[in-house]
């Protein structure tokens, strides 16, 4: 028997809207889940944005106040998508509603504000899943299946690596990004964030660090209204960018394994550039998101000169299966956030947490707070 769960969402920028998406399509992918998301609610506090999404997408209610979304007894479980400053209160008040709630990374400002965010969906006794969306890729999956059987021996280094031009032109606006007080970390939290799950989720736990962090675009204008995404501005104030544009960390895992992990939000002619190498003692494996289908991969008994293959993932891997039936068929971003909608749903129908979880984003938000303070020392400091 098929039953409805109501679901909110607060926050309609561009992560609002694939949210929203990702839970018309789940019935479509997952016909097996036993419970269908209803689109109850929707809160954005930008006049008209919440009305609009309300129209678009069939949303029962529109308010500009996600305290509304808190109190309204028809929500069951909320996708938090509002800027990072938000994300520890709003995260609180709706586990302490009893609503289970699926948030955006990197969940606050601080690893402060992932503990408390975690500690109350604990204390409720609720579901958190959190979008760290890029271990959702089959390829990824079928990555570290094959890193924990062995297929490439003992893993001895990685280099993952998160490039992006999204904030390279002088012109993008000074929003909430860009400030300490509303936006915390810069690249950290917005992508390296990603990065350290990634690392996490192929290889483990992260013993200690060293980084080293930039800013290389010191000043933007001040947008003069409202903004979404990564819009530019001309003529109006400019303020500092206060937070990094750029960070390179060396990693050392409790495995013994060493790593690079690599990240920047203004590098020209770099578009999604994301993705990871991991050697080990007897082969290697890398993915480029760009290149989302595919695997490159080095096993075998030679050593030097040993060739690499490129293994197009397919049934089998991951939740690859629930989108296209033979291997090599394109799969997109969009995708990966249905496969986090389902995870999402799949915790709350069955009462055990699947895929990233707010205690992986606590993990994550240690990591980048160990960053921010390694930069400042020039020390080797721990996550922990």
């Amino acid at each position: 028997m098929v039953s409805t769960l109501g679901v909110a969402v607060v926050g309609f920028g561009w992560m609002g809207r694939v949210h929203t998406q990702a839970y018309a399509r789940v019935p479509h992918h997952f016909p097996q889940l036993p419970v269908r998301p209803e689109l109850v609610a929707v809160a954005d506090e930008v006049p008209g944005r919440a009305e609009e999404a309300a129209e678009q997408y069939g949303f029962a209610t529109a308010a500009r106040d996600w305290r509304e979304v808190a109190a309204d007894p028809r929500v069951q479980a909320v996708s938090i998508a509002a800027p990072n400053f938000l994300h520890r209160e709003i995260g609180v008040a709706m586990a302490e509603a009893g609503k289970h709630i699926w948030i955006e990374k990197p969940v606050g400002l601080t690893a402060e504000d992932a503990r408390a965010v975690a500690g109350a969906v604990t204390k409720a006794g609720v579901q958190g899943t959190v979008g760290f969306n890029y271990r959702n890729a089959p390829a990824v999956a079928a990555a570290r299946e094959l890193i924990a059987s062995g297929g490439i021996g003992t893993v001895t280094h990685v280099r993952i690596r998160l490039f992006s031009d999204y904030a390279a032109h002088p012109e993008g606006a000074l929003t909430w990004r860009y400030e300490r007080e509303r936006g915390g970390s810069g690249v950290l939290g917005d992508l390296a964030s990603h990065g350290v799950d990634l690392a996490r989720f192929l290889l483990g736990e992260i013993a200690s660090l060293a980084a080293d962090t930039a800013v290389f675009v010191p000043e933007r204008a001040r947008p003069t209204g409202a903004t979404a995404g990564h819009a530019r501005s001309t003529g109006g104030e400019l303020g500092p960018v206060e937070n990094e544009d750029y960070v390179s960390c060396l990693l050392r895992f409790t495995s013994g394994a060493r790593g690079v992990l690599e990240a920047c939000r203004v590098s020209v002619g770099e578009q999604n550039n994301y993705g990871f190498e991991i050697h080990g003692t007897k082969g290697a494996v890398s993915w480029d998101f760009r290149r989302m289908g595919e695997l490159s991969v080095s096993r075998g008994t030679s050593y030097q000169d040993q060739p690499v293959s490129t293994l197009y993932v397919g049934p089998g891997h991951g939740e690859y299966a629930a989108f296209q039936p033979g291997s090599a068929n394109s799969m997109g971003y969009d995708d990966l956030k249905v496969i986090e909608a389902y995870n999402f749903l799949r915790s709350i129908t069955e009462g055990t947490a699947y895929g990233a979880t707010v205690e992986d984003a606590v993990h994550s938000a240690a990591a980048l707070d160990a960053m921010s303070r390694s930069a400042e020392s020039g020390t080797w400091t721990s996550p922990a």
